[in-house]
């Protein structure tokens, strides 16, 4: 009996071999058709998407370098300087499109809650010095208070939707500011060349602080009477105005794209 209690038990477990190890090849096998898929419905947005989203993507797989004439959008989806804010799509100027600008600035005039107010006050055309925007008073003043340097707030709110769109650009600005004939009334030395200069660089102002490059405005002019708008009528108030020329690009060799265009 002694034996048998103290008998050594010796189990045998019995170790079933696995086979060979498999590897991670169904993981790549995953991942291509994870990204087949991704790709698909890409290309199934992008069928749906507007023309607008659509030149921004190939904009951005012909220039990724964002150099282009197209860029991406905001995190609001809006066509632009990813970033920026700011609306629209960018446009390169030259003197064959400026009719595209011109287009585009209507369109952000029209945006603006005032505009059923504005819009026989704003003028926009192409000339030979470049696409002029004009904003002309009205008898009690629309965009500056009258006989004042103090732009109104619809003049501040234009200004700015101008330079948000301006500052796209690589053209230069030039800003002028015009009176009509009638005597400034505020007495001492103070007339009507001080009146047009000092809102023609108000309005610099406003502009560099909302969109254009510091060196994108390179001149800001005050004419004073000098250049009326409606020559037979001296004192309309349509001759009381602030004009923003967006000049020509300059070409390679230094001159306008006007002046390359008009050389025999």
């Amino acid at each position: 009996m002694l034996d048998e209690k103290n008998k050594r038990i010796i189990v045998k477990k019995k170790i079933h071999a696995h086979g060979a190890h498999h590897g991670g090849a169904w993981k790549v096998a995953y991942a291509d058709f994870v990204t087949a898929m991704m790709s698909l419905f890409i290309v199934l947005w992008l069928m749906n998407s507007n023309v607008k989203v659509k030149e921004a993507v190939a904009g951005y797989f012909r220039d990724p370098a964002g150099v282009g004439k197209l860029a991406g959008t905001d995190k609001a989806g809006n066509a632009g300087n990813a970033g920026s804010g700011s609306p629209t799509k960018t446009i390169e100027v030259a003197k064959d499109n400026m009719p595209a600008l011109k287009e585009e600035l209507e369109k952000a005039i029209k945006s603006l809650p005032r505009f059923e107010q504005i819009k026989d006050q704003v003028a926009i055309t192409v000339t030979r010095e470049g696409l002029r925007i004009e904003l002309m008073e009205t008898e009690k003043g629309m965009f500056f208070q009258s006989g004042s340097a103090k732009p109104s707030d619809t003049g501040v709110d234009l200004l700015r939707r101008l330079a948000e769109q301006l500052g796209k650009l690589p053209n230069r600005v030039l800003i002028e500011g015009h009176t009509d004939s009638r005597p400034f009334s505020g007495g001492g030395h103070y007339s009507n060349w001080e009146l047009s200069s000092d809102r023609a660089n108000q309005a610099r102002i406003i502009m560099q602080e909302q969109g254009l490059h510091p060196d994108q405005v390179f001149e800001v002019r005050g004419y004073a009477d000098r250049q009326l708008r409606d020559p037979k009528d001296p004192q309309n108030p349509s001759n009381r105005r602030i004009s923003v020329i967006v000049k020509y690009q300059d070409t390679a060799d230094g001159t306008s794209a006007e002046g390359a265009l008009e050389q025999p």
